[in-house]
């Protein structure tokens, strides 16, 4: 009786040093067990711009603070809960798209974050852009659920590539890339074969004062228009490393600019209708080859700034395509 008793306490013993090994084994991995109402969820540690974070392995009410983001995410199969949006500044075909795909939208001011409001919605996971983004922001991001900050350069490319890791969805990013890239470069020929050489200025219209677009600025917009696109900048701006640069309308006879994609720069209460009126008025705008040609196009902020991503990007292509060869 009392071996058998014996025995039995060592087999007890073995299964909790067993059990304690298994546990010790997955907290090496970088993961582990939470008990909770329906069950457990694995958790994994990554690090974002601010350090390291600790989020749910398969998120369940996952909160993305950007649009874009929330677009790269569906198109590799990941479907966030919530989406925060400013209606004004959204492309048209955002809505419903994400209404398709059960994303729902949550309205707000540009660059607010209404820390109450995300809180009522029981996010598990936060995704935010980190460029610009304040510690104060985060940190009261962080309060309401666990934040990953993007370190992601305002590019598809490497944002896809941050947030392919994040979810191991690698594979189905590549391919979202490979097919972008492929409708680039289709484009770029097509273009080049209509237009040649001929010059393309891209030119900012705001309510104070007229920017163009500088070809060799380290931004993802400039590098989509004269890299991605291979349009030729007016000879007068073609060493520009600036994003967008104010300029004088007086130097308009200069610019010799054989197309001009216009936008009428769109922000929460900001109007930039007198601007172009003006520059509508103005003779040395009317005396243009580009403006008597009638090879003016309108560009929408809400198209080419928000936009970004697969879907947004592939429309904006198409939209130039369209202009510049037919």
């Amino acid at each position: 009786m009392v071996k058998r008793l014996i025995i039995l306490l060592g087999t007890v013993v073995l299964a909790v040093i067993l059990a304690a090994c298994s546990s010790s084994s997955n907290t090496k991995e970088g993961t582990s067990a939470i008990e909770g109402d329906k069950g457990s969820s694995a958790t994994k540690v990554v690090t974002d711009l601010f350090g390291e974070v600790t989020i749910p392995a398969e998120p369940k009410n996952l909160f993305v603070t950007s649009s874009t983001y929330a677009e790269y995410l569906i198109e590799m199969g990941i479907k966030p809960k919530y989406v925060l949006v400013v209606p004004e500044l959204e492309p048209a075909y955002r809505a419903s798209y994400f209404e398709e795909n059960g994303v729902e939208m949550i309205p707000t001011a540009q660059y607010i974050y209404n820390f109450e409001q995300i809180l009522s919605l029981a996010p598990d996971m936060i995704i935010v852009p980190g460029g610009g983004l304040e510690a104060t922001a985060y940190e009261g991001l962080s309060k309401t659920a666990p934040t990953v900050a993007l370190k992601g350069s305002n590019a598809m490319h490497s944002e896809m590539h941050e947030l392919a890791i994040l979810f191991d969805k690698k594979e189905e990013a590549n391919k979202i890339l490979a097919a972008f890239d492929e409708k680039a470069k289709a484009a770029k020929e097509k273009i080049a074969e209509a237009i040649g050489d001929k010059s393309v200025l891209v030119l900012r219209v705001e309510p104070e004062r007229y920017r163009y677009l500088g070809p060799k600025a380290d931004d993802e917009i400039s590098r989509f228009f004269y890299e991605t696109l291979g349009l030729k900048s007016p000879e007068i701006f073609k060493d520009s490393t600036d994003w967008f640069t104010p300029f004088s309308l007086e130097i308009l006879p200069d610019i010799k600019a054989d197309y001009i994609f216009l936008e009428k720069r769109a922000m929460e209460n900001y109007d930039s209708t007198d601007s172009l009126k003006q520059l509508e008025g103005n003779s040395l705008w009317r005396n243009m080859a580009a403006v008597k040609n009638k090879h003016v196009f309108p560009l929408n902020t809400n198209d080419y700034v928000q936009a970004k991503g697969p879907i947004g990007t592939s429309l904006l292509i198409d939209y130039i395509v369209e202009k510049l060869v037919s």
